[in-house]
């Protein structure tokens, strides 16, 4: 067809294109210039993967996804297999187990994974928001822990309706922590505001995955019933690439949000650089997601006032030394630990802030115990005073270079942090909600006195 293009129209990135063309009587004819099967391509993409993709998910999408898609495979071919070993646990297929028992036993089970639901929310909800990739780890390992105890579970009579509520247990737990990271990580992914498709996208692909596992199952069950050491070899194998699809999935994730284990990375790093600001791929790439991050101090952020004074002078002082800050910081040598009380009206920056200091704190009395031999440390004559305040238990001296140190280096780290890509709007570094509120003139006038 011939006639002179008014309009070229794309969807998205994609490879659907169409041309308007306008023919000597005046009307609009419409031309498909889209690639052969971009049709079926496009169904595709459309009913598993959120619209606008790749540019409405986060650069690590798809990554993430193949791998939490191999993970969910696995996990359904070993749950397909102690599930048969829990159903012939509570007496299918045995002539002599009563329906009552059975129900009693499913009873008991469910009764304690809701239990158990509840109190893992209570004691661990905040921290599932901060350490999104390492409680979504742990729920992985959990679930396999979970399953293997049901297929060991009909191999003791005795204990069976024991080790099958800890399973359920296990599985309660594992149903909070996936599900509150997976919303985690979805908030990381979703870039246009489209949580709620990422998130419909996933369900999607997980039903499909776990659809596919099922037809496998059902082909596997008729050879592997009743051969134990065939489900053992299952079992081993698929829970090995279950764990190693989780773990390549959560380090996949690049998160520009600062937790407390990205911070501790940024901050050694920028003290033993001179300067330098590490990429958000390469301190992700750093993050632990098996155990947490190690420090010889413990940070309290949001603590109560009570943890670090004792007596009005105590107050006066600190808040002279914070003087026009949010918050007020102060440690204990020799418990470890590091409280920071939070101002009604601290700011994002104030708690970023006080948790810079923390670390700097932390990695002086680090290398307190250890020869420094960076030498970007030792020219750093601030940071060198604190190492010698630590070996002497100078708190006071201590305290006072830390601040020093932080007010010097804080506006050029907080620029630093703008300009690699991190997020500087919003924070997870586990803020408890202890808010303080002291009288400024109050203090000022006893000093006065």
């Amino acid at each position: 067809m011939t006639g002179i293009i008014v309009c070229k129209e794309t969807y998205g990135t994609h490879s659907l294109k169409k041309d308007y063309l306008k023919s000597i009587d005046g009307a609009i004819h419409v031309v498909d210039r889209s690639e052969k099967l971009t049709s079926i391509s496009q169904f595709f993409r459309s009913v598993f993967l959120p619209q606008g993709y790749p540019e409405s998910v986060s650069d690590d999408y798809l990554q993430y996804q193949l791998w939490d898609t191999i993970q969910a495979f696995a996990s359904s071919i070993t749950g397909t297999l102690a599930t048969e070993a829990v159903l012939k646990g509570v007496g299918i297929g045995d002539e002599m187990a009563t329906p009552l028992a059975a129900t009693i036993t499913w009873i008991l089970k469910d009764g304690t994974g809701m239990l158990g639901r509840i109190l893992f929310a209570w004691c661990q909800g905040t921290s599932l928001d901060c350490d999104a990739k390492r409680w979504r780890l742990f729920a992985d390992i959990l679930n396999d822990c979970a399953i293997c105890l049901e297929i060991l579970a009909p191999l003791s009579k005795s204990y069976f309706r024991l080790i099958v509520c800890i399973a359920g247990l296990g599985k309660s737990i594992v149903g909070v922590a996936g599900g509150a990271t997976r919303a985690a990580l979805t908030q990381h992914q979703a870039r246009r505001n489209n949580m709620a498709d990422v998130s419909a996208k996933d369900g999607s692909q997980e039903t499909l995955v776990n659809l596919a596992a099922l037809i496998c199952g059902l082909l596997l069950m008729p050879v592997v019933s009743g051969n134990h050491g065939l489900v053992w070899s299952l079992f081993i194998f698929f829970t090995a690439l279950h764990l190693f699809a989780n773990y390549s999935a959560v380090t996949a994730v690049r998160m520009e949000t600062l937790n407390q284990a990205r911070l501790h990375i940024l901050v050694q790093h920028y003290l033993t650089s001179g300067g330098e600001m590490l990429a958000v791929n390469r301190a992700n790439s750093q993050e632990p997601v098996i155990w947490q991050t190690r420090r010889k101090m413990k940070i309290h952020l949001g603590a109560t006032l009570h943890k670090i004074i004792k007596r009005s002078e105590d107050l006066v002082t600190l808040q002279d030394l914070y003087r026009y800050s949010g918050y007020l910081l102060n440690f204990k040598l020799k418990s470890g630990d590091i409280f920071i009380v939070l101002k009604q009206s601290s700011s994002v920056v104030d708690h970023l802030k006080s948790c810079i200091q923390a670390e700097i704190i932390n990695m002086a009395v680090e290398c307190s115990s250890k020869k420094v031999q960076d030498q970007v440390l030792l020219n750093n004559s601030q940071f060198m005073t604190m190492v010698k305040a630590v070996n002497a238990e100078n708190s006071s001296m201590l305290l006072q270079e830390s601040v020093q140190l932080t007010s010097k280096l804080f506006p050029q780290f907080f620029s630093h942090l703008q300009q690699t890509g991190w997020v500087t709007s919003h924070v997870l570094l586990g803020a408890d909600e202890w808010r303080s509120e002291w009288d400024e003139m109050r203090i000022e006038d006893k000093k006065m006195d």
